[in-house]
């Protein structure tokens, strides 16, 4: 009798435990998720910014690879949104770039395979090194040292590879 009391209590104490946990899961998802609203209202209000400036870039001073990879760029980032918003975004290191990409290759039907991905992201660092240089220097003197010598190793890389 007492052994099954005890198999009860442990029961209804693990029962208990799992309901905790699991409040404690909403508690930290509603918490979460309610900056993120904010969030959005700020992140639409920027987008909007983005999609009103110009959708394309002249690209023909670029090395031949470079203006290949902004027709795929042009190509597949057009398929679901202006293309003026990442032209016009205030992205320009490479781990951003890398970021975004990967956000978009993950919506449903964006259709932007691993090398696509690779082809997008060469372009991007490529661009953001030569068109948006000013807003790019700010943003390296921003990063500590050691974020600043990884980002720039990563630009020139990229960089590198194309002149």
């Amino acid at each position: 009798m007492q052994t099954r009391m005890k198999n009860q209590f442990m029961i209804n104490n693990s029962k208990f435990i799992m309901v905790l946990i699991g409040v404690t899961a909403l508690v930290v998802i509603g918490v979460c998720v309610a900056p993120a609203d904010d969030l959005s209202a700020a992140a639409k209000a920027r987008i909007e910014q983005y999609d009103k400036g110009p959708a394309t870039i002249d690209v023909s001073k670029y090395p031949q690879e470079i203006q290949d990879r902004y027709q795929v760029f042009s190509q597949k980032c057009s398929q679901c949104h202006k293309l003026s918003r990442p032209i016009n975004s205030d992205y320009v290191l490479p781990d951003q770039w890398s970021r975004y990409i990967k956000r978009m290759m993950y919506k449903p039907g964006s259709n932007i395979s691993r090398s696509d991905a690779k082809k997008i992201y060469g372009f991007l660092v490529y661009d953001s090194s030569v068109r948006k240089k000013k807003q790019l220097d700010t943003a390296l003197k921003a990063l500590s040292a050691d974020k600043r010598a990884a980002q720039q190793k990563k630009i020139k890389e990229v960089v590198d590879k194309y002149n």
